[in-house]
Parts: structure tokens; sequence; C-alpha cells
């Protein structure tokens, strides 16, 4: 899907309210602040800009090697999808920690994995471009890092 791409932008190219949006997911995270109304305030933009953005922008870390990741992704309840999901993560060289599968709802699963990024993995968002590709994945998205 073309709104699924995924850009390395350098930044200063980015507009002032993305990088906002970061910092405040930052602090967040950081638990400086505890609420969003907290971090917005804090980096002066609205409620409003921060959940437009919050799912669409995060830090790059060229030392995200040996962290773990969170996704979360919608997909058909279709025998071998999942399977197949497994399949492309293990060729990327990461290691799967945790799988959850809700029971099917209206043939829509949703699953979150746990993954461990090895020095060897290849890019995160490159493997989420190649598992977004996978025909009945409807979107995959990042829940957090550690």
């Amino acid at each position: 899907m073309e709104d699924d791409k995924y850009y390395i932008v350098k930044k200063k190219a980015l507009p002032e309210v993305l990088l906002k949006v970061v910092e405040a997911k930052r602090l967040l995270d950081s638990e400086r602040v505890y609420t969003i109304q907290e971090a917005t305030d804090a980096v002066e933009i609205s409620r409003s800009s921060f959940y437009k953005y919050k799912d669409d922008i995060f830090p790059f870390h060229e030392n995200n090697r040996g962290k773990t990741i969170n996704f979360m992704m919608q997909m058909d309840d279709v025998p071998g999808l999942l399977s197949t999901v497994l399949n492309e993560i293990a060729k990327a060289h990461a290691n799967i920690l945790t799988i959850h599968q809700s029971i099917p709802i209206g043939g829509i699963a949703s699953l979150t994995l746990g993954i461990e990024i090895l020095p060897q993995t290849v890019e995160t968002s490159q493997m989420m471009g190649l598992i977004s590709e996978i025909g009945g994945i409807h979107y995959i998205k990042i829940l957090g890092r550690e």
C-alpha cells in the first residue's frame, strides 16, 4: 500500500510539528510528564496535532540493535497467514519473543508480537514493509520499543 511506505528524512527537512510530536512522545516515555495534555503543553503543540501524527513518526536509531520491539497487526483469518508472517520475521533474522493472536471476529484477527532486534536483523522499517506487503495483512504498527 502506498500509505505504508517508510522514508528516512533528515531532521532539518521535517516540519517543526513532527519534531515536537517526537519530543512529546519522548517526554511521555521518560515519565517526566504523565498525560498527553502535559506533554503537548510542554512542547507547545495542540493535542490534535499529537494524535494526528503520533503513530506515524518515531526516531530512527542506528543503535536499535539488541532491543525489543512490540508490533501490532491486523490480518485476515486464513490458514497459513500467521506462518507466512513468522517466516518473514525469521528471514529478517529477528528473534520472536512473544506471540498473542486474538480470537478472530468477522474473519479478522489481531496479532501482537514481541521481537528482539539482533545485530544481524535487517532494518526494522524494511522488515515492517515486507510484512505489510503480505496478502491479508491489513496494517502493522510499532506499539513500543525497549
